[in-house]
């Protein structure tokens, strides 16, 4: 798992709408980015941590930050996902998981992924992170932490 102070690996990935999104457009504008990795759309403890993340969305972006969720689900279940939930930030499909891995939060024996949130600067630097598997409020209290210090 990349550790304070490693550098986040470059990425493409595809939203929810298709669209390529890389870790250096994300960061194009110099706001921190806080990137977060759950394990499946729909399932009750990520459904929780993205409905707690857009109740704080407009604090986030008040904040000069900018949030991103990955998961190994299709575009399609991130499209229902995000519409469901009324999400206001991207969700980026993550096939073979090759970006889980690259982060190091792959599961146990490659299965499933670790609930784990990054805050990454403009120059790729992890500044922060934050790994618990089923403390939901742990992610929240970091993003809340993150804003404070914004």
């Amino acid at each position: 798992m990349l550790k304070i102070g490693d550098s986040a690996p470059e990425f493409e990935l595809l939203d929810e709408n298709s669209d390529a999104i890389s870790l250096s457009s994300l960061l194009a504008d110099g706001a921190p980015l806080i990137l977060y990795f759950y394990p499946a759309d729909f399932t009750p403890a990520c459904t929780m941590e993205a409905c707690s993340i857009r109740d704080i969305h407009d604090e986030i972006l008040d904040a000069n930050l900018k949030v991103v969720g990955i998961s190994p689900q299709s575009v399609e279940s991130h499209q229902r996902f995000k519409k469901s939930h009324d999400l206001p930030f991207p969700l980026l499909f993550d096939e073979g998981k090759k970006v889980v891995r690259a982060f190091g939060v792959d599961g146990p024996m490659g299965f499933g992924v670790r609930r784990t949130t990054f805050l990454i600067n403009a120059e790729k630097e992890v500044l922060n992170r934050v790994n618990s598997e089923f403390f939901v409020g742990s992610h929240i209290k970091f993003i809340e932490a993150a804003i404070k210090a914004a």
